[in-house]
């Protein structure tokens, strides 16, 4: 193999490398996506049962092994809350991955020309 060869195989090794670095990225991203999709659906799903719920009717929260009273309002502010964060951590996240496909595709394209410079180089050879 020659210096070009050498080189041109050395660059495209590089992208081969921070393409599969990306990859792991995505997948940590795809289940953290997952999971936050999961806690949004369960507090939407809350928050409706909240909504169903009149002044009479007593809500409770968890702490730790007690179980506090809490005020019916501030339980569906604080659930409201909740879906409000969860919400923009989700849309973080399709960002995050929308990014990381991007830059995914660039060292792709970058892949396959360093290849195909490299098999240009070898067959000359």
């Amino acid at each position: 193999m020659d210096k070009n060869s050498a080189a041109l195989y050395k660059k495209m090794q590089t992208e081969v490398e921070a393409y599969q670095n990306l990859q792991k990225a995505c997948v940590k991203v795809v289940k953290q996506r997952a999971l936050l999709e999961s806690q949004l659906s369960e507090n939407k799903c809350v928050l409706d049962e909240l909504k169903l719920l009149g002044a009479e009717n007593k809500v409770y929260k968890l702490f730790g092994p007690v179980m506090v009273k809490q005020d019916l309002d501030e339980s569906r502010q604080n659930v409201g809350k909740r879906i409000d964060y969860i919400s923009k951590e989700l849309k973080n996240s399709n960002d995050s991955l929308e990014t990381m496909e991007r830059d995914m595709m660039k060292h792709r394209e970058t892949m396959t020309k360093y290849q195909q410079q490299w098999q240009v180089a070898a067959a000359m050879k």
